[in-house]
């Protein structure tokens, strides 16, 4: 396919990916990092723990959102974007423009569930 058959999603992705980072760097979170920080003077720790836990919940969910952005960047860049990774069919384009990020078909994606 063309370099700017995807050019769309290429933006898309990008612009994802720079809302994520700015997101995990607001956590103080950087990709594989596994420390966030808190006040440790907090007087219910019950309510560090629980904050502590959302927050690594969301930035794991965050990380997980910036893998599948970079790798469908990485496959814009080895040329077999919009392939299905289950079936190897082609990724509906409808699919793509809502999901630039999908890694399966509509039919692959639904049986995973």
């Amino acid at each position: 396919m063309e370099a700017d058959t995807f050019s769309d999603q290429r933006e898309q992705l990008n612009e994802e990916r720079e809302q994520l980072m700015k997101q995990l760097e607001l956590m103080g979170r950087t990709p594989g990092a596994t420390n966030l920080e808190f006040d440790e003077g907090f007087a219910d720790s019950g309510q560090v723990t629980a904050e502590r836990g959302e927050a690594d919940a969301l930035a794991a969910t965050l990380e997980d959102n910036l893998e599948a952005v970079d790798g469908a960047l990485a496959k814009m860049d080895a040329g077999n974007y919009g392939s299905c990774e289950s079936c190897d069919d082609a990724i509906a384009a409808e699919r793509l423009n809502a999901v630039p990020s999908a890694r399966l078909c509509i039919t692959c994606a639904s049986n995973h569930h």
